[in-house]
């Protein structure tokens, strides 16, 4: 009874004030400036590299407009939690920040129903023709762009040029897969060693060699249909399955390529290459220090003469809330941070990453000396000029997630490890998702 009596104490107080109370962030993520006159944002992200990433984007971006000053407040939570928050945050109107760092593989939850993230063609459109357009289209829906990513993530193989060198192999002689599979035959009866690891824990093997395949299509159609039984996904799982039975290919020790066991097998010369996206070279460069100066980088191996040598894999969509007071704003700093030049060339120096802009991938300053020119040489973006017109893109969705989970729980198990036949495990999953 007491707390009643105080609850309707409280609620009395509160309307006697004519609702002109201080503003909360019930209505918004951020007030709409600060006594300096800077506009206050509030920024979440699950990576503590892309705060500090951000953070020196607006000090850049406060020297070089005095006039528009911000205050940016990023705030770093775990992964699933932060995407929760801001789902509910999103879906109940208050709360939300004014951006945030969305993943990809979270992003379609964010474009059910009528989105309630701000349209970005404004921003984008003038850039376009710069930038890799196939990285803009995994977070459009309906037309408009939702999210702006921090790289293209392009697909390339990495080999060891010193194992590749005791087999008697050129990697620039590795044109298609049917190449790659004759080299790597050289390379485990010369060096004794497999060509490659495969994962069964995730699809980082299996992605890239589905989307390079000609046309819109993947794991699904261009129109959001299952498409798991069909050659594009039956025939890499098919090549797969006969390199681990010839031992040209070996299980991923852990897993995945982000096990502690595949690093310390890689880092020793335990195989002769991985495909992976340019965004991988971080994890040789921080967690395979062994292999400095033995690993070099090319175009991935096409299926067949003239098809695309690569695909755009993982990322991370920024995006500005609905509920933002100050979305012009946030949208300014946002094109500055990762649509300008400057933003793409700090986005190479900071973290490492192939920028989204592909007229940066030639300049100087992304020739300067860093830990990645330092491991794998100064050349490292003639790759991607050599592929920049064959990055097919992915089909991204609300099906993608549930699909996805499939294929790392299952799938790759079921066929790599126990090997099943191909096309049953394919349809009995396909049937499982219907």
């Amino acid at each position: 009874m007491l707390c009643l009596m105080v609850a309707l104490v409280m609620v009395m107080t509160a309307c006697s004030s004519g609702g002109n109370s201080e503003s909360s962030p019930s209505a918004s993520s951020s007030d709409s400036g600060s006594s300096s006159g800077e506009t206050k944002l509030e920024m979440w992200t699950f990576n503590e590299l892309h705060k500090t990433f951000y953070d020196d984007m607006a000090k850049r971006w406060n020297e070089a407009h005095s006039d528009k000053k911000i205050q940016l407040t990023v705030n770093v939570y775990p992964y699933d939690d932060m995407h929760n928050k801001l789902l509910v945050a999103l879906q109940s109107g208050t709360g939300a920040p004014d951006l945030a760092d969305i993943e990809l593989n979270k992003f379609p939850n964010f474009l059910k129903g009528e989105p309630q993230l701000v349209p970005l063609n404004d921003i984008v459109d003038p850039e376009l023709g710069n930038l890799v357009k196939s990285r803009l289209d995994i977070y459009a829906k309906d037309g408009q762009y939702y999210g702006i990513d921090f790289h293209v993530g392009a697909a390339v193989i990495y080999y060891n040029k010193e194992i590749l060198d005791k087999a008697g192999v050129n990697p620039d002689e590795i044109v298609t897969w049917a190449d790659y599979e004759a080299a790597g035959k050289k390379v485990l009866d010369s060096a004794g060693v497999p060509m490659t690891t495969l994962e069964t824990s995730d699809i980082w093997s299996l992605m890239p060699q589905v989307a390079q395949a000609p046309g819109k299509d993947d794991l699904q159609t261009a129109d959001g249909q299952l498409n798991i039984t069909s050659p594009i996904v039956s025939g890499p799982l098919k090549w797969q399955q006969n390199l681990i039975k010839s031992k040209i290919a070996v299980l991923t020790p852990g897993g995945n390529h982000h096990a502690e066991e595949y690093y310390g097998m890689m880092n020793g010369g335990g195989a002769a290459s991985v495909w992976m996206p340019m965004w991988y070279m971080g994890r040789f460069t921080d967690y395979m220090p062994d292999l400095k100066g033995k690993i070099v980088i090319k175009p991935m191996p096409m299926w067949n003469q003239g098809e695309p040598r690569s695909a755009g894999m993982g990322g991370t969509g920024t995006a500005v809330t609905k509920t933002s007071k100050n979305q012009e704003a946030a949208k300014s700093f946002l094109a500055y941070a990762k649509l300008s030049k400057e933003g793409n060339i700090e986005i190479w120096k900071q973290l490492g990453f192939d920028p989204l802009r592909s007229d940066v991938w030639d300049a100087p300053e992304l020739k300067e000396s860093n830990k990645f020119t330092d491991y794998f040489g100064p050349n490292i973006f003639d790759v991607l000029t050599q592929v920049k017109s064959e990055i097919e893109g992915v089909i991204i969705n609300e099906q993608t997630p549930t699909i996805s989970d499939a294929f790392k729980t299952s799938v790759m198990t079921r066929i790599l490890l126990d090997n099943e036949d191909v096309d049953k495990v394919l349809s009995d999953t396909a049937a499982q998702l219907k």
